[in-house]
């Protein structure tokens, strides 16, 4: 099976932008809820750090699909990725009930992340907004 279709690339962005878009988008239309939920983790400026992810998980996901400025976005969005991960998915510090549901998504996190590092090293592909002749992917 040959996977060098230039439709590849872009199918892959999208199924990685999906989880970042719907949660850009839940961030929009639940910002108290998840001002709620972030004071959980007693953050300082909560409003403030739900915009700045609300606005990298919506532009970062915009940036992944069209491919335009997808390296730094994606390795923007693998450190934000990594913040997210630690803070909000720390399963070793959980209770006994709730470990195993933060170990999950903890993973699945990990796995994200090792996808973005791929498009940050490899680049958006072919036919991708604002692609170099020259640039690998």
């Amino acid at each position: 099976m040959k996977l060098d279709h230039p439709v590849i690339p872009l199918l892959g962005r999208l199924m990685m932008s999906y989880i970042f878009a719907t949660s850009g988008i839940a961030k929009v239309f639940g910002w108290s809820g998840n001002v709620t939920y972030m004071s959980t983790r007693h953050l300082p400026m909560i409003p403030m750090l739900l915009a700045a992810a609300m606005v990298i998980e919506l532009a970062g996901s915009v940036c992944l699909v069209t491919g335009y400025q997808e390296r730094i976005a994606a390795f923007v969005m693998f450190w934000y990725a990594t913040a997210v991960t630690v803070l909000f998915h720390n399963y070793w510090a959980s209770s006994e009930a709730m470990a195993g549901m933060q170990e999950t998504h903890f993973r699945k996190n990990l796995a994200i992340m090792g996808g973005l590092l791929i498009l940050a090293y490899s680049g958006p592909g072919k036919g991708a907004l604002g692609q170099r002749a020259d640039s690998r992917g």
